[in-house]
């Protein structure tokens, strides 16, 4: 048997034969194998070897010296001349080691292997891969040898190394160890100040950690360095992550490429876009009540900060709770009668059933133990409170902390008034002068650029006020610093200020154009007016949070002033796009919004996030409130509410319009980003009867996108579609088709959730329309939801030449995305009731249209309709590949409706095959997603006979307690599309 040989270069050079270590004492003859092995498996040429071993001067015979050396290697590894490992080539020489034997190629492999992961997004496989792979090094690479002789080796295995580490970091950045990494990274960059990807994961790191400031510091020092040692500007990267810091970009959270967030225990709680500053006792207080108290209310005035404590009590409390954490943002909400949906939003439900979202809600908390976070609930207390009372008493592990002006009033609610905070004292200030200057020990300290600097461990700075003021002011304006000479305006200035967050982070934007001293000037002013004595402090702090607002106000343009109040109009943020339309006429011109928005965004008015393909633009509530505040004051309230509802009706008819083509999941995505304007617009539609059309206009187009299937539920769509009635005191009567669409669209929704006796209502309902309408192609929609009903709930073949001339008279009427639902379910009808030739032929005919229009939800159904037609009329292992292709595709587009029926179908298929216990665990899966999502198969004939069939098939084949076990197991499977996939669990 041939020895084993084992190398290794990551570190001094090692040699084992056969486990044993090897002596090589000669350094030349270590050199030459040194040499060999960092091209180990590749020829080395006498002349590259020559240079190695002598440099620039080698010796007269190096030749033959070099010779003498290889004999010697081969008698100290004690192998055969001319064989393994070292061998003689024509022009050189060659190592040979297999890809375990040689620590570099294990390296090499296993950070390959980490890269790849990471390009997939797979941080969890990725970071123990690097991690290994480092491991392997012993040191510096070579270490004990000549490194100028190894000049263009040494530093190569060090940069690889480098890159290994790179890679680790942004694999533990990526499963949230921001702070475990931030010593490392420290380390790392005092060793390599120049190397930029350092910086800017250091950079990211500290952002991650809740503090900006520093990150931004990071970025200033790395300029500097960079300007001083090298002459150049920082890089593309180290620029755009700046820019992304600068804007807080959600992205920055940890987001993958695919848009999705790393599931986590904090439920997605935003990432804190600043520092945190101060609040410690009520973190403490509130924390410790959580454990305690089934609902804490944080109240207080807006701008005090009620919001980011919730969340970073939250995020503090996270690990306490088995189930997560689930952040609701209330503030959007205008229907309260929608609260009970966005709280299942929140959880991350879609339940499509026809039951109360309340239900669903109620039905996934009973058994667990969440925090669930209510923020903004002023406006909506009494139903909230209701909500509230209701999950409490279902759900004993629930806690709930809710934010609000006012208490919700419920039982066993605990209060907790948020403070503002703390403010400088006098005992801080005890060197105060009538004549301003400050105490002689104040400039013992002096900074660089010559300004006398309080004293360190100033007492002021233990203020929480001023703390914030100095951290805010660090991002607006750099150059500022706390001196002996403006410590006085500064203590002065958070105190006119009562210490509120939103007006001292407002007032310390303002350090970039004026100075502090300035800004008490121009304060004062206002503040003597809010000066009267006040008996309540809520009240005073409101008067003055009001004086800062205005303050700002005061300070925009007149175009500015005039944007801001317009804006207000939107709900959840708003793109160029919309504010464009919405928000240009009279005086401000079209042209003209894009600079005032900017002059908003560089006031800190409006927020601004540039990290996806548009550019998304929201205010603050209580900057939001104030500016809706001076548009009703200005009388424009009516006229802007309409132009908005306007703006997306004409987003939702072009959505509609494009739906089933190559922009399909652009409008998926678009459309759940504006749901909140989108439910605006609905509501003020609902509340004005001359609107009732225009309403009705964007709730069937929502429909037709299936944008409720994708975003909400499908109970919202319906919602909007009773409360839009086009029977109710419209001004205006909405267009026969409209309201034949509106008609059909609430039956489709109907049958969609099981709900057959509401489907044959409004069934009836579209056929009394019907008989309104003249034949041809404004019927389509009633033919169509007859075909869809005939299929559907009576299982009778009727329902085939119904959706064939459904789709004929959407195509004809140029309905694109309609017809393709047509067509599909026209494909589906012949699959379950057609012959073999006919269902090949509309699958066909199916499959190339969704080919055609580029649509990628279309392209999954047609691929989930070829494998339905080839298990039932033809050979049912031949339906395994595109039904799983189906899933798949499903599942990157963040498709939650149509795995519900993908995986079902691969149930029926698999025991088809014979593969009993495998279908009986499918058949599991496909239970539990459908329990998540509210899908009922009873109430769908066709579908339903086939999974009976399949039961039937699988429990005989197995038993009933085999049976019953393997589906159990899957309906216990936690991410049972994700195995599905894969091939099931082991052992299926």
């Amino acid at each position: 048997m041939s020895a084993r040989y084992e190398f290794g270069v990551l570190g001094p050079l090692e040699v084992r034969r056969d486990g044993q270590p090897v002596h090589i004492g000669a350094a030349k003859v270590r050199l030459l194998l040194a040499a060999l092995l960092t091209e180990a498996n590749q020829v080395v040429t006498v002349e590259s070897l020559v240079h190695r071993l002598w440099g620039e001067q080698p010796p007269g015979r190096a030749r033959n010296t070099l010779q003498n050396y290889v004999l010697r290697l081969r008698r100290a590894l004690d192998c055969p001349p001319d064989g393994a490992p070292v061998r003689t080539r024509p022009h050189g020489y060659v190592v040979e080691a297999a890809s375990d034997t040689l620590d570099l190629h294990r390296f090499t492999a296993l950070v390959r292997q980490g890269r790849t992961a990471l390009a997939e997004d797979a941080a969890a496989r990725a970071a123990p891969l690097l991690r290994e792979g480092l491991g392997l090094w012993r040191g510096d690479p070579l270490c004990d040898l000549p490194t100028h002789l190894l000049q263009d080796v040494v530093p190569a295995l060090d940069e690889q190394r480098l890159d290994a580490l790179e890679l680790r970091i942004e694999a533990d950045l990526a499963l949230g160890r921001a702070a475990a990494v931030l010593p490392e990274l420290r380390g790392l960059i005092a060793e390599h100040p120049l190397r930029e990807r350092f910086w800017a994961q250091r950079m990211l790191a500290l952002f991650r950690c809740g503090r900006q400031g520093e990150a931004l510091e990071c970025y200033r020092t790395v300029t500097g360095l960079l300007a001083e040692e090298l002459g150049v500007a920082p890089g593309p990267e180290l620029k755009r992550l700046h820019r992304r810091l600068l804007a807080a970009a959600p992205d920055l959270d940890g987001a993958r490429k695919d848009g999705t967030v790393p599931p986590s225990r904090d439920g997605g709680l935003p990432v804190e876009m600043t520092t945190f500053v101060g609040r410690e006792a009520q973190v403490a207080d509130v924390r410790a009540l959580l454990g305690t108290a089934r609902l804490v209310t944080l109240t207080g005035t807006g701008g005090v900060g009620k919001t980011r404590l919730a969340l970073r009590v939250a995020a503090d409390a996270a690990p306490a709770f088995a189930d997560g954490v689930r952040l609701a943002d209330l503030a959007p909400l205008n229907d309260a009668d929608l609260l009970d949906r966005a709280v299942s939003e929140a959880l991350g439900l879609r339940d499509q059933s026809a039951r109360p979202a309340v239900e669903a809600v109620v039905s996934h908390l009973r058994d667990r133990r969440m925090l669930l976070v209510l923020d903004n609930c002023e406006h909506l207390v009494e139903d909230v409170a209701a909500l509230v009372l209701r999950l409490a008493r279902a759900a004993p592990g629930l806690r709930v902390l809710a934010t609000s002006r006012h208490r919700l009033g419920t039982p066993g609610e605990h209060v907790v008034t948020v403070p503002s905070l703390t403010l400088p004292g006098t005992d801080d200030h005890a060197a105060e002068h009538t004549d301003g200057r400050a105490p002689e020990h104040a400039g013992d300290s002096e900074h660089a650029d010559g300004a006398d600097r309080p004293p360190a461990g100033d007492p002021l700075c233990r203020s929480e006020a001023v703390r914030l003021f100095m951290d805010r002011a660090c991002g607006s304006a750099p150059a500022f610093r706390l001196t002996a000479r403006n410590r006085d305006a500064v203590a002065q200035l958070c105190r006119r200020l009562d210490g509120i967050p939103l007006a001292i982070e407002l007032a310390a934007v303002r350090l970039s154009a004026v100075t502090v001293e300035e800004m008490l000037e121009r304060l004062d002013d206002r503040f003597r007016l809010l000066s009267v004595p006040q008996a309540r402090t809520s009240s005073r702090h409101r008067q003055t949070l009001r004086g800062v607002v205005d303050w700002s106000h005061d300070l925009c343009t007149e175009g500015e002033r005039l944007l801001w109040s317009r804006l207000s109009v939107f709900c959840g943020g708003f793109d160029l796009e919309a504010a464009e339309s919405v928000c240009a006429g009279g005086a401000i011109a079209r042209e003209d919004v894009l600079d005032l928005l900017a002059g908003l965004v560089d006031k800190s008015i409006v927020l601004v996030n540039s990290s996806g393909d548009r550019a998304r633009y929201s205010l603050l509530e209580t900057i939001r409130q104030y500016g809706r505040q001076r548009l009703d004051e200005e009388g424009g309230t009516t006229r802007l509410r309409t132009r908005h509802s306007e703006h997306y009706r004409v987003t939702a008819v072009r959505a509609g319009s494009e739906w089933c083509g190559p922009r399909e999941v652009d409008w998926l995505v678009r459309l759940r980003t504006e749901l909140p304007n989108l439910r605006a617009a609905l509501d003020y539609c609902a509340s004005r009867p001359d609107l009732t059309g225009a309403g009705i206009e964007i709730a069937v187009n929502l429909a037709r996108t299936r944008c409720w299937f994708f975003s909400s539920t499908l109970g919202e769509g319906r919602h909007w579609l009773e409360r839009l009635r086009a029977d109710g005191p419209a001004v205006a009567a909405p267009a026969p088709a409209l309201v034949a669409a509106a008609l059909a669209m609430k039956a489709w929704i109907a049958l969609c959730q099981g709900d057959n006796p509401a489907a044959e209502t409004f069934l009836a309902e579209c056929r009394a329309r019907a008989a309104e309408l003249p034949e041809g192609t404004s019927s389509a929609p009633v033919t169509y939801i007859e075909g869809a009903h005939a299929m559907l709930v009576r299982g009778d073949p009727s329902c085939v030449a119904l959706l064939a001339r459904s789709r004929e008279r959407f195509r004809a009427a140029g309905q694109a995305g309609d017809a393709h639902m047509a067509t599909m379910l026209w494909a589906m009808a012949e699959a379950f009731f057609g012959s073999s030739a006919s269902a090949r032929a509309a699958c066909g005919t199916y499959v190339a249209e969704a080919e055609a229009s580029g649509a990628e939800w279309a392209r999954t159904w047609a691929q989930w309709c070829t494998g339905l037609v080839e298990l039932r009329h033809g050979e049912a292992g031949e339906a395994l590949a595109p039904l799983r292709a189906a899933l798949a595709r499903q599942r990157r587009i963040g498709d939650s409706w149509g795995p519900v029926w993908g995986l079902e179908t691969l149930a029926w298929t698999v025991a088809a095959t014979g593969r009993s216990t495998r279908a009986a665990w499918l058949l599991g899966v496909a239970h539990r997603l459908r329990q998540d999502t509210g899908v009922a198969l009873t109430g769908l004939r066709p579908f339903h006979q086939a999974h009976l069939d399949t039961e039937r098939r699988v429990r005989t084949a197995l038993g009933a307690e085999a049976y019953a076990t393997a589906r159990a197991r899957g309906a216990s499977t936690a991410d049972g599309l994700r195995l599905a996939l894969e091939g099931g669990p082991p052992g299926t």
